[in-house]
């Protein structure tokens, strides 16, 4: 059995700023400031991390952000709802709907969630796309601050749907940033790294994937590599599929 675990903005879509305009409304109603939120780095932060450091940054003591963090929270899932049902266009990266769908019918694959995103935030941004019933599990921000304890969780849930554990060696990670290779590092799982981040393919690249994509729209060919890969680093300029062309740098969330 396989575990495939999809980071989501910047991998399995983009939310064209919805996330950051919903946290600086949430931030600024529970705390009085959204702080320095507008040039904060979001990628591949979770989002408890996010605010921690907008709010530590900005003066707000420890113990004002842990005593209102559940009302942020709720405050930012309210606002994401809005945002996103108000004629907010969330768009699917290539390839991503046929992908998610062909490893989600294996017999030998379980398809998940690792994310940064709050559980809530991420069946928002998912809602729109029809893929949620793919994800049969998944790891969440609101499961730990730290991306690197994620995979333990989601192994944990992957293992009591399918009734077995699932070797860490068995599980692979993907997505758009310099953070998923390295949680993927971390847990002994395949790290997987797609450009259609903010992330260029040569920086990606730097952190030694162990495969690399420009993005999913070649479906067959990810999907062979993806389910054949064992921890070998890979990337498509070395395997003679045809060369990454330029990338797209959309908005993360």
């Amino acid at each position: 059995m396989r575990l495939f675990l999809f980071d989501i903005d910047g991998t399995l879509l983009i939310a064209r700023g919805a996330g950051r305009a919903a946290f600086r409304q949430a931030l600024e109603r529970t705390y009085g400031t959204a702080g320095a939120l507008d040039v904060y780095d979001l990628r591949g932060k979770t989002d408890p991390r996010i605010v921690w450091d907008v709010l530590t940054a900005a003066g707000v003591p420890g113990e004002a952000i842990e005593a209102r963090l559940g009302d942020c929270f709720e405050a930012y899932v309210r606002e994401l709802e809005t945002i996103l049902g108000d004629g907010h266009v969330v768009e699917l990266m290539p390839g991503i709907r046929e992908l998610v769908g062909a490893l989600s019918a294996r017999p030998d694959a379980v398809v998940g969630l690792l994310t940064g995103n709050i559980e809530a935030g991420a069946r928002l941004k998912l809602r729109p796309t029809g893929l949620l019933p793919h994800f049969r599990v998944g790891a969440y921000g609101s499961d730990h601050v730290d991306r690197r304890r994620l995979p333990p969780i989601a192994r944990e849930r992957a293992a009591r749907l399918v009734g077995r554990d699932i070797d860490g060696a068995r599980v692979t990670i993907i997505g758009d940033t310099p953070h998923d290779v390295d949680c993927a590092r971390a847990c002994g799982a395949v790290a997987v790294a797609v450009a259609t981040g903010q992330y260029p393919p040569d920086e990606l690249a730097a952190c030694a994937p162990d495969l690399l994509f420009r993005d999913f729209s070649d479906v067959a060919y990810a999907l062979a590599a993806l389910t054949s890969c064992a921890g070998r680093r890979h990337t498509e300029p070395d395997s003679g599929h045809p060369p990454m062309g330029p990338v797209p740098r959309p908005t993360v969330e």
